[in-house]
């Protein structure tokens, strides 16, 4: 039996569609149907490594569907998003297909290949269709770029090839919810309009029998239902999609900083660059998990202070981020904060930056080119068309300082990468930190065995890199780094003086599935799932009944 879909878009992006396409994922999957996700289209450089294709090899998909395969509690592979798009440039790509880069392509050219990339995003929502009770499709974007109508990939196309019920998605918070609403469907063509079969309003903050009023004007308006307003979820603690929501943040004025030079938040204070092609930026999701941390984005030289410490996530364009670094001063900042014994943490492209040199003959990120790093590292690394995708897990290997208290931690994460980060032996920073295998058997860059040695340390263990993404998502490793950074001011910002006992701590995986049932109860509360179920062709929320 060919699965059932439904379909979520929405009025814009950043309106809400991946989380309310995880919360019915959730909803479904807990009364026993089979849930997919799929997304056939989706432009994030937060992406996830997954299981592949018939060839066994790990690819990529973007963190969203990844985030709502855990919802649906099956494993994500790559046909729940065929097709990602990693930005480059503004006018330029990276095209990810079913997992495996496929070119790097300007607007223009993309649409030409469209015959070929539809071909295979149809193949993957057919197969998902083949395997599972449901599957809840995400759209991108807006329905309404009336521009984009012909080269459609990822929103009223899908919904006509699957005869998919959509559901259509506003955000209030900004306001303007309802000429949201409205001046969208007034833009879809009539085919399109037959298959919107109802409204969600999310983000609402307040009393909501005062927007009742409003609701049933846009009812009439519409002639849609609103299946339901679900209301803004602080503190939920799931990725973002991609980095736009990290842009609209209004960046730390002058006077977010006190006479120390650093955050006034209490406790840890950690920095985090926020470069123009950040990429997997939710690497640092589970520091927020501890008590006494804060987190704070920066881009300026004079929003730096004094922090605990900086890390250096990962980049879509480590060289051109790199160059935007030193052109606003964050290098000799950076560099500065080292020799004072602050913390340095690079994560893949902040790795490579922090080494002493990055080449790129072939021209991988653009132009062939060559600049040298930060030179707080003994590494250097020289990009190569080969990209390095495979899901890991290992432990600690050991080093210098908290390292070799840490040694044997388990870890567990993911390498995006393409080039190769050599140490400079007999320097000091050249031994490496980690030990890591391939779960898929593979190894890129790794030995015969299998094994691939990671991550290099210097300045007793002060400045390290690593290029594992979620090398702080198990609790161990990230307790003993938090704790090396200032001993006992992570335990002040507690509250009153007191023995400190360690807590167990939690996983990002477990802290993820709470957060995922918290979304779930939202919605189960806030929207008519009933009227739901019946538009996907369910006959009841409950698969038992319907299989009787």
């Amino acid at each position: 039996m060919t699965g059932k879909v439904i379909m979520v878009q929405g009025t814009a992006s950043s309106v809400g569609k991946s989380l309310v396409s995880a919360a019915l994922c959730r909803v479904f999957a807990r009364r026993g149907w089979r849930v997919a996700p799929y997304k056939s289209q989706n432009m994030s450089n937060n992406a996830a490594v997954v299981r592949g294709a018939s060839d066994g090899r790990d690819g990529e998909i973007g963190r969203a569907q990844a985030l709502q395969a855990a919802a649906a509690g099956v494993e994500p592979c790559v046909d729940m998003n065929p097709i990602l798009l990693k930005p480059e440039t503004d006018s330029r790509s990276q095209v990810i297909l079913h997992g495996k880069p496929y070119a790097t392509l300007g607007a223009r050219d993309y649409y030409a290949e469209r015959p070929a990339l539809w071909a295979a995003a149809t193949a993957s929502l057919d197969r998902l269709r083949a395997g599972y009770d449901l599957v809840v499709i995400e759209g991108a974007g807006s329905p309404a770029e009336i521009n984009l109508r012909d080269t459609d990939m990822a929103n009223m196309a899908v919904a006509r090839y699957a005869s998919s019920p959509v559901i259509l998605v506003g955000d209030i918070d900004p306001g303007g919810v309802f000429a949201q609403f409205v001046g969208t469907l007034a833009l879809l063509l009539p085919e399109e309009r037959a298959l919107v079969k109802g409204l969600v309003v999310n983000k609402f903050r307040g009393d909501v029998s005062l927007l009742e009023p409003g609701l049933r004007a846009l009812e009439g308006l519409a002639g849609l239902p609103v299946l339901g307003v679900l209301p803004w979820l602080r503190d939920l603690g799931l990725a973002e999609e991609d980095a736009q929501p990290l842009e609209r943040r209004a960046p730390a004025a002058a006077g977010d900083f006190n006479a120390a030079g650093r955050g006034d938040a209490p406790g840890l204070d950690i920095a985090v660059i926020h470069y123009p092609h950040l990429a997997n930026f939710d690497d640092i999701d589970a520091l927020r998990l501890e008590e006494g941390v804060s987190l704070r984005f920066v881009e300026k030289a004079e929003e730096l202070g004094y922090p605990d410490a900086v890390i250096l996530p990962g980049s879509k364009a480590t060289l051109a981020d790199l160059a935007w670094l030193r052109a606003r001063g964050l290098d000799e900042g950076i560099r500065w904060l080292a020799r004072a014994g602050r913390s340095v943490v690079g994560l893949c492209g902040g790795y490579q930056m922090l080494g002493r040199g990055l080449a790129d003959p072939e021209g991988v990120e653009g132009n062939p080119s060559s600049a040298p790093g930060l030179g707080l590292l003994a590494v250097e690394t020289t990009f190569a068309a080969a990209k390095h995708v495979a899901r890991l897990s290992g432990s600690v290997l050991g080093g210098p300082a908290f390292f070799a208290s840490a040694k044997g931690a388990a870890l567990e994460g993911y390498e995006i990468h393409a080039g190769e980060t050599r140490r400079v032996d007999g320097q000091e920073g050249s031994a490496p930190l980690f030990v890591l295998r391939a779960e898929s058997g593979a190894a890129p860059g790794g030995d015969p065995a299998g094994e691939i040695l990671d991550g290099a340390a210097a300045q007793d263990g002060r400045v390290w890199g690593s290029y594992l993404h979620g090398i702080f998502d198990e609790p161990a490793f990230r307790r003993s780094w938090l704790d090396s950074l200032a001993p006992g001011k992570r335990n002040r910002a507690r509250g009153p003086a007191t023995a400190y006992v360690p807590l167990p701590g939690l996983s990002l995986a477990e802290a993820r599935e709470t957060a995922l049932d918290r979304l779930a109860d939202a919605a189960e509360q806030n929207l008519d799932i009933e009227a739901i179920a019946r538009m996907a062709g369910l006959a009841s929320i409950h698969p038992m009944k319907e299989h009787q």
